[in-house]
Formats: structure tokens, sequence, C-alpha cells
């Protein structure tokens, strides 16, 4: 089991961490997300090792950006 947490920029309410949470979770593997939308952290867990590459192309096709995986 993996845990990975990142900062996501550009999230400013509860429907861009729900965007970003469901995007993440669409990854092949994800488990489970947790968004804290104050700090920009995303808690993500999954079944194998996920690259940051990988959940950069995901987060930032909505327009969000990754700034520390």
């Amino acid at each position: 089991m993996m845990k990975k947490v990142i900062k996501v920029d550009g999230m400013t309410c509860s429907h861009c961490a729900e965007t970003v949470k469901r995007a993440i979770s669409n990854i092949n593997g994800v488990t489970h997300v947790e968004v804290d939308l104050s700090s920009g952290k995303v808690t993500i867990h999954a079944e194998r090792e996920i690259s940051c590459d990988e959940i950069k192309r995901t987060v930032e096709e909505w327009d969000y950006k990754v700034v520390d995986c």
C-alpha cells in the first residue's frame, strides 16, 4: 500500500477540492483520496506506486497545479 502527500495550488472552494479528489480517484490503483482545502494538501492512498508525473498530468487537466509531489 502506498501513501503520498502532494500540494495542489488553485483550489479555492469545496467544488475545486471535490474536482481534484474525483480526478485523482480515477487514477488506476488509487483507493482513497483526502483533500485539505485550507492547506492545499492532498493525501493519496493507492495499491501501487503512482508517479508524480501521472498525478500532475491528471490534476493539470483540470487547470490546477501540483506544486509539491
